[in-house]
């Protein structure tokens, strides 16, 4: 099955109206290249303003609350997000799991609840530097991933994410042939858990990449795309990225 590149790119915790700017030569680069879906995922703050400049990019939410409504101080529900703009929502982050102690149960709830508003949703997987080198990643990625894909998961709503949480931002990697392992693993998984649906469920490698490595990272076999997250801040970085998928 052949599935389009995605390029998403996530600002976490930077960004302000100023730097909005940087989203129009980005949704430049998304029109300049039709077969890369682009997408963007901004801070909360963000999302109305970056929906309104930028229409033909596709923008989203870094995070949602399990639930539709209530008693959650400081969180965001996917109803909201969805309101100011957003169309799709990044959950089970390594950073919200390493510093927010999120687990796979949670990162399930969240996709649900996203869905259930009509969102669609990244939902990230990956391992420990630790895990690693205990020769652990490819158990701790299918658990993760049976733990946290909801049942009637399909590739018209959600996209996998393999972030192996060491590579973020120290700008080392895995090795292709280590990517290739990974992104093969997660899609038996898939496939075990929802049949042939999961072939048209895109897998996205996220970790360090940069337009220097993105063309042979996007070209190993079961990677649709990419995460990216610091070279998602200027589009100096991150048209290179896109011109790699395309």
């Amino acid at each position: 099955m052949t599935r389009r590149k995605l390029v998403a790119g996530n600002w976490k915790m930077n960004g302000d109206r100023a730097a909005l700017a940087e989203l129009d030569a980005i949704a430049a680069a998304a029109a300049a290249n039709p077969a890369v879906d682009v997408a963007m995922a901004v801070p909360f703050t963000l999302i109305e303003r970056a929906a309104e400049r930028v229409p033909g990019l596709m923008i989203g939410a870094q995070d949602v609350h399990e639930h539709d409504k209530g008693a959650h101080t400081g969180c965001v529900s996917a109803a909201q997000v969805k309101e100011a703009g957003a169309r799709f929502v990044i959950v089970g982050h390594s950073e919200r799991r390493g510093d927010q102690g999120e687990t796979s149960h949670d990162a399930w709830a969240k996709a649900a609840a996203a869905h259930r508003q009509g969102l669609n949703v990244i939902l990230c997987c990956g391992e420990t530097e630790a895990e690693r080198d205990a020769g652990r990643a490819e158990r701790v990625v299918q658990a993760q991933v049976e733990k946290s894909l909801p049942d009637d998961a399909d590739g018209s709503w959600l996209t996998l994410a393999y972030e192996p949480r060491w590579a973020i931002g120290t700008g080392r990697t895995p090795t292709l042939d280590e990517i290739a392992a990974i992104h093969a693993i997660a899609r038996a998984k898939m496939r075990h858990m929802i049949g042939d649906k999961a072939d048209g469920v895109r897998i996205l490698y996220g970790g360090s990449v940069t337009g220097d490595n993105a063309a042979s990272i996007l070209a190993v076999e079961n990677v649709d795309g990419a995460l990216v997250g610091g070279a998602s801040l200027t589009a100096a970085k991150f048209v290179p990225i896109i011109e790699g998928a395309a």
